[in-house]
């Protein structure tokens, strides 16, 4: 089994000024957003990683970059067409605030799957793509790296967030309750049985234990003995 890390761009100037950015080109990460991905690169570079591919939009490019220099390694860059942020049609560029008063919007936040953005995409078209691509590229990894792979996809929260629900067994109507904050690394193993997920929405702790062999695929009965600890500082 490889492993995905999920990683979500960090804030924006759009995400700080309450806009939907949607695919709007030239969004890039403010001074928060960039400390925030510098932190994520920091928690990632005790991961040997086989690759890190982004989504094509800047700031999820931005985010990647600053993981990719904190890799004492040259790990393989691609864009992924697939994991780029919905299309929220006639949607994007507006704020949020203006958007929480269209009708579409209760339905965005109770049953996602009815949603098609007006002039854009559906929700459920966004998940099976970002889905798929994920899977894809998952087997990939694994056939040239090993069952040890480790890779990191930069994406979207929304992307994540279905990402994420699909490897729960969840339905996308449920999708809304899971939270993706800007540069949180989620953690998720595909199996030949099932996904196993490893952590959601963090943005602190230790991850050394990802350059570790891959576990058994079973679920230990009682929870299991959980991951070493990490060694002290100064050891």
């Amino acid at each position: 089994m490889a492993t995905v890390i999920l990683v979500r761009h960090g804030r924006t100037t759009a995400n700080a000024s309450g806009l939907l950015a949607g695919r709007t080109p030239g969004v890039d990460l403010d001074q928060v957003g960039r400390d925030q991905a510098a932190a994520a690169g920091n928690r990632l570079a005790v991961v040997p990683l086989a690759g890190v591919v982004s989504s094509p939009l800047e700031r999820c490019r931005q985010t990647a970059q600053y993981i990719l220099d904190r890799q004492a390694g040259t790990p393989h860059a691609p864009v992924e067409l697939d994991l780029t942020e919905c299309d929220y049609g006639s949607w994007q560029g507006r704020t949020l605030e203006e958007l929480a008063k269209e009708k579409l919007w209760a339905t965005v936040q109770s049953q996602p799957s009815a949603v098609v953005f007006p002039g854009g995409e559906s929700m459920a078209a966004m998940q099976a793509r970002s889905v798929a691509a994920i899977r894809r590229l998952d087997a990939g990894f694994e056939a040239e790296h090993g069952p040890g792979a480790v890779w990191v996809a930069v994406s979207h929260g929304d992307i994540i967030k279905s990402v994420l629900a699909d490897a729960l067994g969840m339905h996308l109507d449920l999708f809304q309750r899971i939270n993706v904050g800007p540069a949180s690394i989620s953690i998720v193993r595909y199996g030949p049985g099932r996904p196993t997920v490893h952590a959601t929405n963090t943005d602190a702790g230790d991850l050394s234990w990802l350059a570790a062999s891959p576990p058994s695929e079973d679920a230990p009965v009682g929870g299991g003995a959980g991951h070493a600890a990490p060694p002290a500082r100064g050891a």
